[in-house]
């Protein structure tokens, strides 16, 4: 395994948080448009959502009467060709090209060009005074940020009881705060696979690196539902730590990805 290089000045930066905000909005959106049929219930008891949505430049939700649009008729996508319409790629888990190494993630569409959000590591966000020990045990999935911040990205066990338990915990209303499908084979998310990304080797050199992300107050609530993180401990005060998965160069159609576990900040 390697490690990475990061001066203090950078804050571990690749590219800046705006970057990473529109992003996240642009796709979020896109997923949330597509998925409008569903969201029916949900937008009827918040009208001024619903609102925002209906009047968005776009064809499908383009009506000639109010209130008139024909929920049974939308052409639904699945995330992974939403993921390709919104930003030009899409990525799916497989088996690893390295040996031994388990599950990957690989770019199976399109072209992602250096700069680029390409993943999310989905879990449960631990504070460093926050209990975590049991979860840990024999858990190859924690992520440790610069600041000390763990995310359980593991998908089985105690930690997948954990992260569903706080996501009931935390809904607000009819919003859901977190996704919870990335605990699944099909998730509704298709960038929350970050987890899977296998370290680099002497062979395959990194070609994503992490970059961690507050989401700001601001993110619209209803949007909130394809976030795959979710903090251990209710604390209103606290902003979500995200981290994300940015491209380090140009990657082609085909290409695995593979990041460096271990950061070293000076």
């Amino acid at each position: 395994r390697t490690l990475r290089y990061v001066p203090e000045s950078s804050q571990d930066k690749i590219i800046a948080d705006e970057d990473v905000f529109e992003t996240l909005l642009k796709m979020f959106t896109a997923l949330f448009i597509n998925d409008f049929s569903r969201q029916t219930p949900i937008l009827d008891l918040v009208p001024e959502v619903k609102c925002k949505y209906l009047e968005l430049p776009t064809v499908e939700l383009k009506q000639p009467k109010a209130n008139s649009y024909n929920y049974q008729s939308q052409h639904v996508l699945s995330p992974e060709e939403v993921l390709f319409n919104t930003l030009g790629f899409s990525i799916t888990r497989d088996r690893s090209s390295l040996v031994s190494a388990g599950t990957g993630v690989f770019v199976t569409k399109g072209f992602v060009p250096k700069g680029t959000v390409v993943s999310l590591y989905p879990g449960t966000v631990y504070r460093k005074h926050e209990p975590i020990f049991f979860q840990s045990l024999g858990n190859p999935f924690i992520f440790r940020c610069i600041d000390g911040v763990l995310i359980d990205g593991n998908d089985k066990g105690l930690s997948r009881a954990v992260y569903r338990s706080c996501s009931r915990r935390d809904q607000l209303g009819p919003f859901q705060m977190s996704d919870v499908s990335w605990l699944t084979a099909a998730p509704q998310n298709p960038l929350a696979v970050g987890q899977y990304v296998n370290n680099c080797s002497y062979e395959k050199a990194a070609n994503v690196c992490y970059q961690e992300f507050d989401v700001p107050r601001c993110f619209p609530v209803e949007l909130k539902q394809y976030l795959p993180n979710i903090v251990y401990s209710h604390d209103i005060q606290s902003h979500l730590r995200c981290v994300v998965l940015v491209t380090l160069r140009d990657i082609e159609q085909g290409e695995e990805l593979f990041s460096n576990y271990y950061t070293v900040v000076n």
